[in-house]
């Protein structure tokens, strides 16, 4: 008997082939599939799903979920938006390993997690119990307590801070603490890591301000790392540099094809940022994807298929600190911050800073007449909400930066501020349109579970979905599937996921083609300690089925929670690279 069919739905089977109206069989987690008619086994429960869409579950292949699992098992909202499979452990930071005999080394992490990932400190220290100390530990923690599918890289951060405790910021290790280093990584992938993230990112720093333990690290130390990754089944790499913002050096996409070569396993990097304004930017990236497969690699670029909308102020920490030369200013004490931040030649020099070159891919932000003013909290910013910096400017006879920074200030800096997209014109489109056919690029990169009250990329499922179907019109939805399932389950080497396929893993998502979308972004308190966080809900999805059970119906999550800690090896298998 099978345990649930379902009838007559349009199937998109995530190989890219034709969709078809076909029944669909769940019989112990897995996937019996059949034409209408066909299916002659009973089933214990039956839906009509006439006129709805059956995809395979969506993967995720970047995301932070590594603490938010803890205290909330469904990963929302990327399971509303039909994600079952999510990657963790990204841009080298992971809780685990943790030194059992440095507790202090918890509280390291929590900080530097909340500063480089925007996780709420509070949340951290109610939400998780920091109880274990190595990987396989951690992943323990996990087993049997989440209803998606989840599967972890080992940071490069912890493993550096397990091995030389506080000397991993600045130091370098000795012979003997490499090899502390690489067996602590071999344990970790024995325990069903997926593999090696690291960062070599001049935006990511501690919680103490200093650049974060792999940063530090010389690229002898990244490829030793890289050859311990290539001894192990079903195992990747995962890395971040600075010219992932902007454009790479030759020294990067060197130390990028030399590490992809010595692992024999993909790498895969984040965010591709793909603007019409800017042509030469995705050449210069793919140099390292072309580059990589001839010398026995493979390095694959993640890029968003759609704008992003981020939540920014001039009093918490978000990527306007980013920009060179305004981190020391915006990290300031509010009052001298406003002081300074009122001072005409402070904000001229800021200016040129925010559109010089070094700037990279933060140049954007650096124009204020398109940013819309959110939430507010003053009398004399009252009625502003929604409105356009620019247009309040010309009324007030101000520059768009000064008039912006008066609003702010009389919020006390509280003001939540919209940037407008830059790239959301037909050229770019077009560009992403293009780009997005290339072998060696793959959309992804939410960032899911970081940064939480300044951004919302888990909705880039359903809104791309529902761009496809009804606006833009892009790519057919076939092949939008595919792009969301079986490529990056493919990239990962995930055992029987990523298509609906007689025996695969029963990973699906059932929903209305006609309103299938995501709501705007809104700011909810619902983090442990009452912390902040932006949500989206999701339109027109009308189930969810992690491993054959039902996890969410209608937008509203079951309380299943049957979704699987995957472990390399077990279930992953090994995408050489030669």
């Amino acid at each position: 008997m099978l345990d649930h069919l379902i009838k007559g739905a349009t199937v998109v089977d995530g190989t890219g082939a034709p969709a078809r109206v076909a029944d669909v069989g769940i019989r112990d987690g897995r996937i019996v599939l059949a034409q209408p008619g066909t299916v002659q086994e009973e089933a214990r429960t039956t839906e009509d799903a006439t006129g709805l869409v059956l995809t395979p579950g969506f993967v995720d292949p970047h995301t932070h979920y590594d603490a938010q699992l803890f205290w909330d098992p469904f990963a929302t909202p990327s399971m509303n938006h039909g994600v079952t499979t999510v990657a963790g452990g990204n841009c080298g930071f992971t809780l685990a390993p943790l030194h059992p005999d440095r507790p202090e080394d918890a509280d390291y992490t929590r900080r530097m997690m909340s500063k480089v990932e925007g996780m709420a400190l509070k949340a951290l220290e109610e939400g998780v119990d920091w109880s274990w100390s190595s990987f396989g530990e951690y992943l323990d923690a996990l087993e049997g307590r989440i209803a998606v599918n989840a599967g972890f890289m080992v940071g490069h951060c912890a493993l550096r801070r397990y091995v030389m405790g506080a000397d991993a910021v600045g130091g370098q290790p000795t012979e003997e603490q490499m090899a502390r280093m690489v067996a602590l990584l071999h344990d970790a992938m024995d325990a069903g890591a997926w593999g090696l993230s690291t960062t070599q990112s001049s935006t990511h720093s501690d919680g103490d301000g200093a650049p974060v333990a792999s940063r530090h690290a010389a690229p002898a130390e990244l490829i030793a790392l890289s050859k311990a990754v290539g001894e192990h089944e079903g195992t990747q790499l995962e890395a971040i540099l600075a010219g992932c913002l902007d454009q790479f050096s030759d020294d990067e996409i060197d130390l990028f094809v030399e590490m992809t070569a010595a692992a024999g396993r993909p790498l895969n990097w984040n965010v591709l940022t793909i603007d019409a304004t800017v042509p030469e930017r995705v050449p210069r990236q793919l140099v390292a994807s072309e580059r990589a497969r001839t010398s026995g690699g493979r390095i694959v670029a993640l890029t968003m298929p759609i704008l992003t909308p981020m939540n920014m102020s001039l009093g918490t920490f978000c990527a306007l600190n980013l920009i060179p030369g305004w981190g020391e200013i915006l990290g300031l004490p509010v009052p001298e911050r406003i002081a300074r931040l009122r001072d005409p030649a402070t904000r001229a020099e800021m200016l040129r800073r925010a559109d010089s070159k070094e700037a990279g891919v933060f140049r954007r932000l650096a124009d204020f007449g398109r940013y819309v003013i959110g939430d507010t909290y003053s009398e004399e910013n009252r009625g502003l909400t929604g409105q356009v910096v620019r247009d309040i400017a010309a009324q007030r006879g101000q520059d768009p930066f000064q008039c912006l920074v008066e609003i702010c200030a009389n919020d006390e800096l509280r003001t939540v501020l919209w940037p407008m997209p830059t790239d959301n014109d037909p050229a770019s489109w077009a560009l992403r349109r293009e780009t997005w056919e290339h072998e060696d690029v793959m959309l992804g990169g939410s960032d899911a579970g970081a940064h939480l009250d300044r951004m919302c990329g888990a909705p880039y499922t359903t809104r791309f979905l529902g761009d496809c179907l009804r606006g833009r019109k892009l790519l057919p939805l076939e092949q939008a599937v595919k792009m969301l399932t079986d490529d990056p389950a493919r990239l990962f080497g995930l055992r029987e996921r990523g298509r609906i396929a007689e025996g695969f893993h029963a990973d699906l998502v059932l929903f209305d083609p006609e309103r299938i979308d995501a709501g705007p972004a809104t700011l909810v308190h619902d983090l442990p300690g009452d912390s902040p966080r932006l949500d989206s809900r999701a339109i027109g999805i009308v189930s969810v089925r992690v491993n054959g059970v039902e996890t969410l119906r209608d937008d509203e999550v079951t309380g299943a929670i049957p979704g699987r800690v995957l472990r390399s090896g077990r279930d992953t298998r090994t995408v050489s690279t030669r």
